[in-house]
């Protein structure tokens, strides 16, 4: 079995495949502050919770935006599995060719979802993660990863006007079903979500026309979203053909599979 992590600022998704299906998954809190043992105990009482055993995982993959979990995280790998985790970071196999300045410096989780969206759905997409930060990656046809925006995400943007103004309140990110709103939770609700929606439609228009032009097929990219509030958003907007909530961590078994045969059974007392 497999065991991916998929470490994003706010959240860790955890997933188990065998034989390519996934069985179960998990969403817990990132926590820079927790130890390799902390996480541990975490991931035991999960699998326990699911009737699992830790001694069944044969590997591990991890993608990550945040560096200093990484190395926890490997500890953890090394501690309580017994293995070197595979670690999505450049030298790894995608089957994508990336086109961006400096590919290093494209994030992790994007490199995934556009794996993940390219073996499913195929080419020209678009990809939109609504995670920390809303992220919109393009690809084209040859499998060619281009880059694309990066904008705050919704939370984001509500803890700020909470944080930075001294009489807004914290309030639930949900549609409030007016722009004409008549109290203040409403009103703040109505400006996040709707324009949030209003960015992701006009980003997605003046993406699509590029990604036509460099393609020069004529075909119309797909748009496939992702993350924990795609299905807010998706429910305003009409630009997005496919919510994906698992993308992430089916990149990650598809990137494991090309790259298992170098790593494969690797022990932490192995040269690797």
């Amino acid at each position: 079995m497999l065991l991916a992590f998929d470490v994003g600022n706010s959240n860790i998704v955890l997933g188990v495949f065998k034989d390519r299906e996934l069985l179960t998954n998990w969403r817990i809190e990132t926590d820079t502050n927790k130890s390799a043992d902390e996480y541990g105990m975490v991931v035991n009482q999960l699998f326990q919770f699911e009737g699992l055993k830790m001694e069944d995982i044969d590997d591990i993959i991890i993608s990550t935006v945040v560096p200093s979990v990484l190395f926890t995280l490997q500890h953890l790998s090394m501690k309580y599995f017994n293995k070197r985790a595979i670690v999505v970071e450049s030298g790894v196999k995608t089957g994508l060719v990336v086109k961006y300045d400096n590919p290093k410096q494209v994030g992790a989780d994007r490199i995934v979802n556009a794996v993940a969206a390219f073996h499913k759905y195929g080419g020209p997409l678009i990809i939109l993660d609504f995670g920390t930060a809303t992220t919109f990656c393009a690809v084209t046809d040859k499998a060619e990863y281009l880059g694309g925006t990066i904008a705050p995400g919704l939370k984001i943007s509500s803890e700020a006007l909470f944080e930075k103004t001294s009489k807004l309140p914290k309030v639930e990110l949900e549609e409030p079903g007016l722009t004409i709103c008549k109290n203040t939770i409403q009103s703040m609700q109505s400006g996040l979500v709707y324009g949030h929606m209003g960015m992701v439609d006009y980003i997605v228009r003046r993406m699509k026309e590029e990604l036509k032009e460099i393609c020069g097929s004529g075909k119309e990219p797909l748009v496939v979203a992702t993350g924990g509030l795609s299905t807010l958003i998706d429910s305003g907007v009409d630009c997005i053909d496919y919510v994906d909530k698992m993308l992430t961590l089916e990149g990650l078994e598809i990137i494991y599979e090309k790259n298992r045969k170098n790593t494969r059974h690797k022990k932490c007392d192995e040269q690797v």
